[in-house]
């Protein structure tokens, strides 16, 4: 499979007068990782005044930059057949409904059998776009949509859509305690300092921004409508359990698992049978990179879900009649 290129023409701004040319085009094009704008600049194919420069130039400030961004075809992930419910399908992007339990890229632990080989089977010109597309992520147990670029065009486009809060999240998320209300949590989120594999609200963290709101009450939890202003890693999860309503089921940030006050004791058992953290990714809207055009997506609560929230509404209503 062939590369493909992407051209890039940027004047840089009077303030990065004394910054290293590398640091400053990493804050120009931050859809791009550092290690991949080092190997353009070392490569010649970044141009600085029309010369090849080294990552370490010194900067004046006002120059103007040239990328001729190359995507080779990436051979290290196997493309794979795996099903996938594709909700929205053009030239320019797939909106996915990824299912609990998928991995959505390789890594440690998980060097296949992802979203990222699924999307490589249905598209092979994914190959040439960075992540196979994926420009946000879910956790592995954490249902619903995302959006996959299908060309490092609309890739770039999107990156910049999802940095300037142009693409809007929405989650349901069933909670335990019962909040009086809705709200917004701004607390920064960092990598937890002893534990790696977590998150943690921390005062050196970035910024994150969590709306919410009460979608269904139940005896002892809540069903909330959430929003993300920011995407940071583990942010709902994190935001809730700070908040003191952790998501059910979430084996990072929930806590033991402990009888619910005032549950009934079939709710008791769907709750302790409910074995990931229930949350869900239910609606993507954003107006369309190439046509403009705004879009809506939503996506069923899965099954298993379903089941739970039916469980706990027959016992919240048992609870009604009893008193």
């Amino acid at each position: 499979m062939t590369a493909k290129f992407l051209v890039h023409e940027l004047e840089l701004p009077a303030g990065v007068a004394g910054a290293r040319f590398d640091q400053a085009l990493a804050a120009a094009l931050p859809q791009y990782s550092r290690s991949r704008l080092q190997r353009w600049i070392s490569s010649g194919a970044v141009l600085l005044d029309g010369h090849v420069v080294r990552p370490r130039e010194r900067l004046a400030g006002g120059e103007r930059v040239r990328v001729q961004a190359e995507f080779p075809a990436d051979e290290t992930i196997e493309a794979e057949a795996i099903g996938l419910n594709v909700v929205h399908e053009d030239e320019a992007l797939l909106v996915i409904d990824k299912p609990a339990g998928l991995v959505v890229h390789p890594g440690a632990g998980n060097p296949r059998h992802t979203l990222q080989n699924a999307l490589l089977a249905h598209d092979r010109s994914l190959a040439t776009v960075p992540r196979a597309g994926l420009i946000h992520r879910l956790d592995k147990d954490t249902s619903g949509l995302l959006v996959v670029a299908r060309t490092p065009e609309v890739h770039v486009q999107l990156v910049r859509m999802l940095q300037e809060r142009k693409i809007a999240r929405g989650y349901l998320a069933l909670c335990l305690g019962r909040p009086t209300a809705g709200g917004t949590i701004d607390e920064p989120i960092g990598r937890h300092r002893t534990q790696r594999t977590r998150m943690a609200v921390r005062r050196d963290g970035r910024e994150a921004v969590t709306h919410y709101r009460i979608e269904e009450r139940f005896r002892g939890h809540t069903l909330l409508r959430v929003q993300l202003e920011t995407g940071r890693t583990h942010q709902i999860r994190v935001h809730l359990a700070h908040a003191g309503y952790p998501i059910v089921g979430d084996p990072l940030y929930g806590g033991r698992r402990r009888q619910v006050a005032g549950a009934g004791a079939t709710a008791q058992q769907a709750l302790a049978a409910f074995r990931r953290q229930a949350l869900h990714a239910q609606r993507l809207a954003f107006n369309h990179p190439i046509s403009t055009r705004h879009h809506t997506f939503e996506a069923p609560l899965p099954p298993d879900f379903r089941a739970l929230l039916a469980t706990l509404r027959d016992d919240a209503q048992q609870g009604s009649d009893e008193h």
